[in-house]
């Protein structure tokens, strides 16, 4: 959580500090995202085959705009 301790904390890091927690934070997301790239299967969830539902949300998309 970012917090403003953290935030205040952070602003008073030299530019080497700051590029460093860059670096750290950046590794962190690569390797997170590194994480989805596995062998696992991933839905792709596309409104071909479901007309009726589209209908069903179109109609109530319509209804909450008043028209």
């Amino acid at each position: 959580m970012i917090t403003p301790e953290l935030l205040d904390e952070l602003h008073k890091l030299n530019r080497t500090e700051k590029l460093r927690v860059l670096q750290i934070l950046a590794n962190d997301l690569a390797v997170e995202e590194a994480s989805l790239t596995s062998d696992l299967e991933y839905p792709i969830y596309t409104p071909f085959g479901n007309e009726e539902a589209a209908q069903f949300l179109s109609i109530a998309h319509q209804a909450s705009r008043g028209n």
